[in-house]
């Protein structure tokens, strides 16, 4: 494949997993489900692309 195929793809998921990373940091613990956010962290980081979308689904609590 093309470089330049695969280069927005890479800056996605890497802008996905600072704003996912991010967030959970800011949060609560209160405020993340399972109120675990190590696991949340591991997840982002290295699920690849759905890991910081399952988060912003699943892993934050609404307010």
């Amino acid at each position: 494949m093309d470089m330049k195929m695969i280069l927005p793809l890479i800056l996605l998921q890497a802008i996905l997993m600072v704003i996912g990373l991010f967030d959970l940091l800011k949060r609560d613990s209160s405020r993340v489900r399972g109120e675990v956010k190590w696991v949340w962290a591991l997840v982002i980081v290295f699920v690849a692309s759905v890991g910081p979308i399952a988060y912003f689904i699943f892993g934050r609590k609404q307010s």
